[in-house]
Formats: structure tokens, sequence, C-alpha cells
């Protein structure tokens, strides 16, 4: 079964059942080069300058901005190099027009810098047509510290319903 108009089609059932939707809103970005020495006491908007896909075309400088009215399932996966244990903490923050999601880590149960640490998080969220959705860091301090974030860090998203 074909479901579309014109050439494009919008709903695909195999033989096997399978259903695919061309058009439905996913996307997966990843920072093309390596953004070094986060600064402190700042919101540092995270740059995913290398699209892996983005079915739709709803992603675009570093921000996603929801085609229709739904719930959207997005997640965050952030490489961190060099976490400073001068830090108070570490915050990862999904930002979406509707509300904030955060993950905070900290760095001060350690006896040295951080080589590498992962911050992770997901979450179902709503979002209303023309809605963004981006993400950023913040390291609140009051002495010099810093952070890298990796090119294996990524931010995707996809249509739920």
């Amino acid at each position: 079964l074909y479901i579309g108009s014109g050439n494009l089609a919008r709903i695909i059932i195999d033989t096997n059942g399978h259903i695919t939707m061309p058009t439905q809103s996913a996307f997966q970005a990843r920072p093309t080069s390596q953004q070094s020495n986060l600064p402190i006491n700042a919101n540092t908007t995270i740059i995913f300058g290398t699209e892996i896909f983005d079915q739709n075309g709803d992603f675009a400088s570093n921000t996603f901005t929801a085609p229709v009215t739904g719930k959207y399932q997005l997640s965050v996966s952030l490489y961190v190099l060099n976490a400073d244990i001068d830090v108070n903490y570490f915050s990862s923050i999904l930002e979406t027009s509707n509300r904030a999601y955060s993950n905070v880590i900290t760095t001060q149960s350690y006896d040295a810098d951080l080589s590498y640490t992962s911050i992770t998080q997901s979450a179902l969220v709503d979002m209303d047509a023309n809605d963004t959705a981006y993400v950023y860091v913040n390291l609140p301090n009051q002495g010099a510290a810093q952070a890298d974030i990796h090119t294996n860090s990524y931010f995707s998203g996809f249509l739920v319903c």
C-alpha cells in the first residue's frame, strides 16, 4: 500500500506489514569539530554542524523546529573532554520553547580533571508547531575552569505522535 500525492510517498506499507513514513520528522546531528574551552558562568550553545540525517528538513543552525504539534522524543549525548574539577558542576540543558530539561554532573568528588566523561539525557517533550529545541551547557564557577565537547556528541529526535 502506498499513500501519497504525486510522486512523494507519505506512508508505505510493504507486504510484510512494515510501515515507513519517509517524511516523518526525524534528525540526528553531531559537532563538525571539537568545541573547546567552554567558558564558565555562561550558557554556551552546542554547535551541531553535521547532520547525519534530517528527514523532513526540520533541523538547522543547531536547532530543531517542530513542524506540527505533537510529542517528540529528543535525546542528547555530550562527550565531554578535560572536565575541570574546579567547576561547581557541569549542567547540560535541553531547552525547548515550553520548558528546559537539565542534567547535572559534578567533578568535585574526583582528585584530578576528568579526561573524558559523558552526559546523556532524553525526554518525551510536548511541542507545538514552530516550537524549537536546542542544547546548551553551563559551567558555574568562581575561578578558572573549562571543558571541551568532542565530535562524538549528538543531538537527535523524532515525532512520536
